[in-house]
């Protein structure tokens, strides 16, 4: 009788459609208790993503095989996460499974690199790191950017997995200082933006600042556009730019805030060196000083004295000294400290933030760290080669590998400078670490072959950068992960007014993140690196703590080894006026450096006679700057519309001679009833 009801229920199932029977066969099992009402369920957090293709009705063989694969993979990644589900030593390392029909050889290398950058991730098992603190954590990417953070994540079947059990999870470094395609006596540097940025993702950076570098008396809003172009069409990471102001003009406060407020700039260096071409005056800078303040923007500087410097060059010329050593014996460091002191002192003066860049010597970290501690908004950016190299290097009999060091400010030749700048580095005193990445071959660089000071300027690093802070510092045990984290991404985006979307993994920011293995090693090498030139300034630097996987905009650009990276990727970040980060303590002051004068009375005693032999006229802000070349300077024509009385007692036409002053006895309306100047 039993058997007959169960044959007579088998038949009636086999009777129901297709959506009826299908209902309940890939539902999730009953979850029990166990132990309690405070306890773990068990299986409450497997990936519960439901199957829809198993539960459509009808033609299901009809559908097409896209549509069937996907469910497939879905079904498969499904019953993988539930066998792993609860195990962290297990995790789900499979990526999914490839089209089962062999693509055509057209796009087959389009396909795998599709295969390396999907819309949707995985990471599991990592080390999550940010600047303030560490946790464990599985990450989820979609659409570029980070939607889920915690363990045990819900979502959807079919997306690709990356394993990062005993690894860091970090966000991308930003390289704060590149001089990619920089153009130089008619030449252009030697990585252009499509090698530069794919040297920046193979060694961990996910983001540049590059550095636009007018040409002398062009326009700095084309300019900007010019490496807007060029940027868009090669880029292959994220990117923003700083803007190089080389020559002083009346209209350049005008272009300041046209490339502020509509071209998303917020950063501009000024230099102090370079004489009869770039340098400013001190009366110029404090004049630019604040109109960046005004518009709330970040003011750079290059500080180097270069008064001295030409001085200096010409003596070591005539002594017949041409060689790259005299590139560093005509900038000695007390050039560099100066100038960064000076500098200092007059945007303190300004009340305008200040970012000194190419901080080489130990001279000038310690004016940076000083100002800091007097609470002067300063920031100082070491460079990759002066924490990971020397200036010894100048005195090879190699004069190719002695040029490749040449830079301005120089890397110090004191072998103790990068160990005191990663200890300035670690605790704070130091901000940020650029790379200043602007390479010249051996071919370029030997136009300056009898004359040091027509050598280009310029090293590699932004690939090494990373790593280089890592073995210095991390691995020293001078800092630990989330400093590292501050100091290669964090503080420059928080100085420069993009964070949180960059310098940190969380919920909503970009999907710019990398996976470091801190126990890998490296050993740098011209013949491995990705720039085209034929010397590396750290050649055979052996470096522990390495990028195993590179994510950027959400797609894996390396992994394995292997870089996927696809030229004109790269976008355009721009960034907003008064970070929080810097101005806070700005406008503090502002509120509080409101300037009165002392109430007193006018002032009638006996004044001295003298000769007035100059015109004893306030300046003007106008007075202060130094008039443009080529521009004829009308002298000064008395206005007779405008009265020629003046407070400090002097007139436009002194120096013409008059008869001898009178003194008054009994003036009109009376004497004066002042008997007290106190």
């Amino acid at each position: 009788m039993s058997g007959r009801r169960e044959q007579q229920a088998e038949k009636r199932e086999e009777e129901l459609p297709a959506y009826f029977a299908a209902l309940g066969t890939g539902s999730p099992k009953p979850r029990q208790k166990y132990g309690g009402m405070f306890c773990n369920v068990e299986g409450a957090f497997e990936n519960k993503t439901l199957d829809f293709e198993s539960l459509r009705g009808g033609k299901r063989e009809s559908q097409p095989s896209s549509r069937s694969d996907l469910s497939q993979r879905s079904s498969d990644s499904e019953g993988q996460s539930e066998a792993n589900s609860g195990s962290r030593s297990a995790p789900l390392l499979t990526p999914a499974d490839p089209p089962a029909c062999p693509p055509s050889d057209g796009v087959a290398e389009e396909l795998l690199n599709g295969c390396h950058q999907s819309d949707r991730l995985l990471i599991k098992g990592g080390k999550i790191v940010n600047d303030d603190q560490s946790f464990y954590a599985d990450i989820y990417v979609e659409d570029g950017l980070i939607k889920q953070i915690g363990e045990n994540l819900i979502v959807p079947g079919g997306i690709k997995t990356v394993d990062a059990y005993g690894q860091l999870v970090m966000p991308g470094g930003i390289d704060v200082h590149t001089r990619l395609q920089m153009p130089v006596m008619g030449m252009t540097s030697a990585d252009d933006f499509y090698q530069g940025t794919k040297a920046a993702l193979a060694g961990g950076t996910t983001m540049i600042l590059d550095h636009v570098f007018p040409e002398s008396g062009a326009n700095l809003l084309t300019a900007y556009e010019q490496w807007r172009e060029c940027a868009d069409s090669k880029a292959c990471c994220d990117y923003s730019l700083h803007i190089d102001i080389t020559r002083w003009h009346e209209s350049i406060k005008e272009e300041l805030e046209a490339l502020v407020k509509d071209k998303g700039v917020n950063s501009f260096l000024v230099f102090m060196a370079y004489k009869d071409k770039l340098q400013c005056t001190d009366a110029q800078m404090y004049e630019i000083f604040s109109i960046i303040r005004d518009l709330g923007a970040i003011a750079q500087v290059h500080a180097e004295n270069g008064d001295i410097i030409d001085e200096e060059q010409k003596r070591l010329l005539d002594l017949g000294i041409t060689g790259p050593e005299g590139h560093v014996l005509s900038h000695p460091e007390e050039v560099e400290t100066e100038a960064v002191y000076r500098a200092i002192t007059i945007a303190k003066q300004a009340n305008c933030p200040l970012y000194v860049t190419k901080v080489m010597s130990k001279g000038a970290a310690d004016v940076i760290a000083q100002a800091k501690r007097k609470g002067t908004v300063v920031y100082g950016e070491p460079i990759t080669a002066s924490l990971g190299t020397d200036g010894s290097h100048y005195w090879s009999k190699n004069w190719a590998k002695a040029a490749a060091f040449v830079t301005s400010p120089p890397i110090s030749p004191d072998p103790t400078t990068p160990d005191y700048l990663t200890s300035l580095l670690s605790c704070g005193d130091l901000q940020v670490v650029g790379s200043a990445h602007g390479t010249f071959t051996t071919a370029q660089k030997a136009v300056g072959k009898d004359n040091f000071t027509l050598i280009p300027e310029g090293t590699n690093g932004i690939e090494e950068r990373m790593s280089i802070i890592w073995e210095k510092c991390v691995a020293t045990g001078k800092m630990d992960e989330n400093e590292f984290v501050a100091v290669t991404s964090t503080n420059a985006a928080k100085i420069f007014n993009f964070y949180p979307r960059k310098g940190r993994v969380a919920v909503g920011s970009d999907a710019d993140l990398i996976i470091w293995n801190p126990k890998a090693t490296m050993i740098v090498s011209a013949k491995t690196h990705n720039s085209n030139v034929e010397y590396n300034i750290f050649e055979g630097a052996e470096c522990r703590g390495v990028p195993t996987v590179v994510i950027s905009q959400g797609k894996v650009v390396l992994e394995d080894g292997n870089l996927f990276v696809s030229q004109g990727t790269g976008r355009f970040i721009p960034r907003k006026t008064f970070p929080d980060f810097v101005y806070k303590r700005i406008k503090a002051r502002n509120r509080l450096a409101e300037i009165h004068g002392v109430p007193r009375g006018l002032y009638d005693g006996p004044v001295h006679d003298v000769i007035v032999t100059a015109k004893a006229v306030a300046p003007t802000p106008a007075s202060r700057i130094a008039p443009c070349s080529g521009k004829i300077t009308v002298p000064p024509i008395r206005n007779l519309h405008q009265s020629g009385f003046s407070l400090s007692g002097s007139q436009a036409d002194d120096h013409i001679a008059r008869r001898t002053a009178q003194k008054i006895i009994a003036p009109p309306g009376g004497r004066s009833n002042i008997t007290s100047l106190s």
